[in-house]
């Protein structure tokens, strides 16, 4: 089974910056432990980026959510903590300038993967855009979130997304009964 894991948006500005929120800070060792789980069975790793440049606020998103984050080449942008050490330089690496990536739904689609998991965040915003674009792009493929390992600044918009995600066939895996 050609199996891929994908760290959506893990970076300091959504950890412990700009957007920074407390579940987000818990993430880090659950999404080391399915990082190294992936290395050990010999299975690839995409990262995405959330990237923007100075002219953030003049953006429709800026706009809309006027905080500066992820500005290329700064500290925010960068990969936060034990992610960032487990990133190898041959890992697929995607800047996404947009809350889901065309970029990465034509790379699962050109690579036929039978199998996509999703770790990182934030799941009502970053996370679900890209887990929708998984689905469009491998029909036939499982596309599943690890619930232990997303979060959203929100609670109930972390558990909107999840409940939507999984009305779209997406398999939700270690979701809390609460959450």
């Amino acid at each position: 089974m050609k199996s891929i894991l994908l760290v959506i948006d893990y970076q300091h500005d959504f950890v412990d910056g700009a957007l920074g929120f407390p579940q987000a800070v818990l993430l880090e060792e659950p999404i080391a432990q399915k990082i190294m789980a992936y290395r050990q069975k010999g299975q690839e790793i995409l990262f995405t980026y959330d990237t923007h440049t100075a002219d953030y606020l003049n953006t429709q998103e800026g706009r809309n959510l006027p905080v500066v984050h992820c500005i290329k080449g700064t500290p925010g942008w960068e990969l936060y903590g034990k992610v960032a050490k487990l990133r190898w330089d041959t890992d697929t690496c995607i800047e996404k300038i947009a809350f889901g990536s065309l970029e990465l739904a034509e790379f699962l689609a050109a690579n036929q993967y039978d199998q996509v998991e999703l770790v990182g965040v934030v799941s009502n915003i970053y996370l679900i855009s890209d887990a929708v674009l998984a689905k469009a792009a491998l029909p036939e493929a499982e596309i599943i979130v690890d619930a232990s390992c997303v979060a959203s600044n929100d609670d109930c918009l972390n558990a909107a997304a999840l409940d939507v995600m999984a009305s779209m066939q997406i398999r939700i895996i270690n979701r809390r009964a609460n959450g």
